[in-house]
């Protein structure tokens, strides 16, 4: 292949110079999306739907542990069903998309498209649930939602159409919910650690950034150092009896007296794709953590004239061996052994082995990891053993890079002047704050950072005669602030 078509299909944009452009090409070049022609709705093409089927794998077993069950609930939502917990409606209002008719007939009432399903799972709830005996009910659907966004679109991250799965609980006491919503955000860190490799920061959401209609929110967040911002990973959401008492969702409990519900709703969606994408990929384009790869290892057979043969039985051979993994051979006669290395790491294949006819003659191959570009030489016999200590030494160096990436980029700070400068430099900030939805507000309008969380980790770190790092009030949390995708 031609050069100049060699650097075409490579990524050309460094990720620490332009990452708008890095993340465009990445995704495009790793071949994870196709655009449509409707903004903010794209198609998810095999590469990224397969990395999607891993997250639904890992985290749906998870879900039905927690006794949860899946189930299935329309997209349409008629308008009165929306509008019946007001805090809630008003929260979702600017981003639903509507439907009026049907056909070149106008409906008799408009239908929402679903931008989440409280309301319309709420109402069945309602006929389903009439005494203790009927619950706990717990639900999950894994469908897609669509918010008609009016901010700049980025795939995976701010898409008007997205997949993802909701969870919806129902409880007849608070301290079984308040259980139930640690649950959650239990299974969502999981997801994000020890699938993903991305670490997080579980806490609580700000009262002006809780879920609408929410008693309060938790929420696990990981932080994208390259463009210093924050990412919303997921939600675990405690509802109280705010729905309930919208829905009319009551039991008869075993005395025979009627009592309110209290509700969770939670949920991930493929916005958990996206922070892979930002968090851990390079200027040579996708790195796929092992345990998320449809395929963890490609084997490169280096066909020189005459040897073809030899060297693809031997590829055979090793692969396999290898069938657990997934292995692929990339036999390819059109293209040298140079641009497929160089295209099976802008797609983001974890390990590649190599394998030529003074290989076979030594009886070993050379396996080069995605993460750090080493490559090592392996005897044949072993590769089996040396493919699943690579993946999962790979797998812990990429959390532990992501981790301490993240702490250097972090930094407390007490006043907003060095607040403003931190956040100018890319930095997520530690601060304690007097929480409030106003200085949030006016925080943002100055520096375009707003909390990504309160975090459990500093519910016990002293406020004693601390100021609040904006106004001056006495503090009544540690925050931290950042901006956010």
């Amino acid at each position: 292949m031609k050069k100049e078509k060699q650097q075409e299909l490579a990524i050309n944009a460094k990720k620490e110079e332009n990452i708008s452009e890095w993340y465009t090409q990445v995704i495009q070049k790793a071949d994870l999306i196709e655009y449509t022609d409707v903004a903010g709705c794209m198609i998810f093409k095999p590469n990224s739907y397969q990395i999607w089927e891993k997250i639904q794998y890992f985290l749906d077993d998870k879900i039905k542990k927690m006794g949860v069950k899946n189930a299935y609930f329309p997209l349409f939502i008629p308008k009165k069903l929306l509008c019946k917990e007001e805090d809630h409606v008003e929260g979702f209002a600017p981003e639903v998309a509507w439907v009026d008719y049907g056909g070149d007939t106008k409906l008799g009432e408009r239908l929402a498209i679903r931008p989440t399903s409280e309301t319309i799972m709420y109402d069945a709830y309602s006929k389903w649930i009439q005494s203790y005996r009927d619950l706990p009910l717990k639900m999950n659907q894994w469908c897609n939602v669509v918010r008609w966004e009016f901010k700049h679109a980025t795939p995976f991250l701010r898409n008007r159409e997205f997949l993802w799965q909701e969870g919806h609980t129902v409880f007849a006491t608070k301290k079984e919910a308040d259980k139930d919503v640690l649950a959650a955000l239990e299974a969502y860190r999981a997801t994000y650690e020890e699938l993903l490799a991305i670490p997080v920061t579980l806490g609580r959401k700000s009262v002006g950034e809780k879920f609408a209609g929410a008693d309060y929110s938790l929420t696990a967040e990981p932080f994208s150092p390259a463009d210093g911002k924050s990412i919303q990973a997921c939600t675990s959401h405690h509802l109280g009896q705010n729905f309930a008492k919208a829905f009319n969702i009551t039991f008869l409990d075993k005395n025979q007296k009627k009592q309110y519900v209290y509700q969770n709703s939670w949920g991930l969606s493929t916005r958990s794709i996206g922070a892979m994408i930002m968090i851990h990929s390079d200027n040579k384009g996708l790195v796929l953590p092992p345990r998320v790869a449809e395929n963890k290892l490609v084997i490169v057979p280096l066909l020189f004239k005459g040897k073809e043969e030899i060297v693809l039985k031997k590829a055979k051979e090793i692969k396999k061996k290898l069938k657990k993994f997934s292995p692929f051979i990339d036999d390819r006669n059109n293209v040298s052994a140079g641009f497929k290395f160089n295209d099976w790491e802008m797609k983001g294949i974890p390990l590649r082995i190599e394998i030529g006819p003074r290989d076979i003659e030594n009886g070993v191959v050379q396996i080069a990891r995605r993460d750090i570009y080493e490559k090592i030489e392996v005897k044949i016999e072993n590769i089996p053993n040396t493919v699943s200590s690579l993946l999962e030494e790979m797998h812990k160096n990429l959390f532990e890079r992501s981790l301490k990436m993240m702490e250097e980029k972090t930094v407390q700070t007490f006043d907003f002047k060095s607040f403003e400068n931190a956040i100018l430099e890319g930095k997520r900030c530690l601060v304690p704050w007097a929480e409030s939805i106003e200085s949030e507000d006016e925080i943002k309008d100055k520096t375009g950072a707003k909390s990504s969380c309160i975090p459990f980790k500093f519910e016990k770190k002293s406020l004693k005669g601390i100021k609040c790092f904006y106004s001056g009030k006495p503090a009544t949390c540690w925050a931290y602030f950042a901006k956010s995708h």
